[in-house]
């Protein structure tokens, strides 16, 4: 969906009262992040949002205009809390379509539905004619297709050059059609910037202290991030910080000496030492 080589930014938006009511608990964060770490892509952010259209649909404007890959995850179905199909038919100021290819994976659908269950296949009944409202898409959408039930998610690209692709809310449904989307459109990006993270404990030290040296670091090393963890009970280590720098194999190579020399001028007691990529 992309035709530069810039690695994109990646987002997610999860949309569903009942996942901010906690009748149900949001799992596509965990997922997505799981994803894109196995191709070597990170998350850059996630956005959860009720089924309120307006708010959903100031979400996807957002992610239209903005440069980057977002999944959305949730509404796309034909209920009347299903919004977000309209909502982004708003957001990008198209209209809903019925998509061709949607519409027949719908029929196929509902045709193999009525013959396991042993019923005529009849296309015209009202509810069979109301499933069609699944492929309504904004103009100019392309489908993802649904490993699971045939019905299609869909892709739409903003005038600012955002790509939204659309998911539904059920994670056997959604997380394949991720990982197809993921395959299918973003491979070239796929482990093209290796980074690596690596920390420190720091028994006792408050992160207020700390924090000159923190800002000295990212300074003197542009490119590099440096994070910090506290922990008040770790089991083993106690009331503790885990602080580490992340970026490129040689900017952290070169920062984390100076983040540790900074850490013993500061006569902090150091635990152990981490890596991670």
């Amino acid at each position: 969906m992309r035709d530069d080589t810039t690695l994109p930014e990646f987002g997610i938006i999860i949309i569903g009262d009942e996942i901010l009511s906690g009748k149900r608990q949001d799992k596509h964060l965990a997922k997505c992040i799981e994803l894109l770490a196995e191709r070597g892509l990170c998350l850059s952010y996630a956005d959860y949002v009720g089924d309120d259209p307006e708010r959903i649909t100031r979400t996807l404007k957002r992610a239209f205009d903005h440069t980057g890959v977002v999944f959305s995850c949730g509404g796309i179905g034909a209920t009347p809390d299903d919004h977000t199909r309209a909502c982004a038919a708003h957001a990008l100021g198209l209209e809903l379509l019925l998509h061709p290819e949607a519409e027949a994976l719908i029929r196929e659908r509902t045709r193999d539905v009525a013959l396991e269950n042993g019923l005529p296949y009849e296309p015209d009944r009202p509810d069979n004619l109301h499933r069609l409202n699944m492929g309504r898409f904004p103009a100019g959408a392309s489908i993802i297709p649904n490993p699971f039930n045939k019905i299609a998610g869909f892709t739409c690209q903003g005038a600012g050059r955002g790509v939204v692709h659309f998911l539904p809310g059920f994670p056997v449904m959604a997380w394949p059609m991720m990982a197809w989307v993921l395959d299918t459109f973003y491979k070239a990006y796929f482990h093209t910037e290796v980074r690596i993270e690596k920390s420190v404990i720091v028994m006792g030290a408050m992160e207020a202290t700390l924090t000159p040296l923190m800002l000295a670091i990212e300074a003197r090393f542009a490119g590099v991030k440096v994070f910090s963890l506290p922990s008040v009970d770790h089991p083993e280590f106690g009331r503790h910080i885990e602080l580490g720098v992340k970026g490129l194999p040689e900017l952290v190579e070169a920062s984390f000496p100076e983040l540790i020399s900074g850490l013993h001028e500061f006569g902090a007691k150091l635990g152990p030492e981490m890596v991670r990529s």
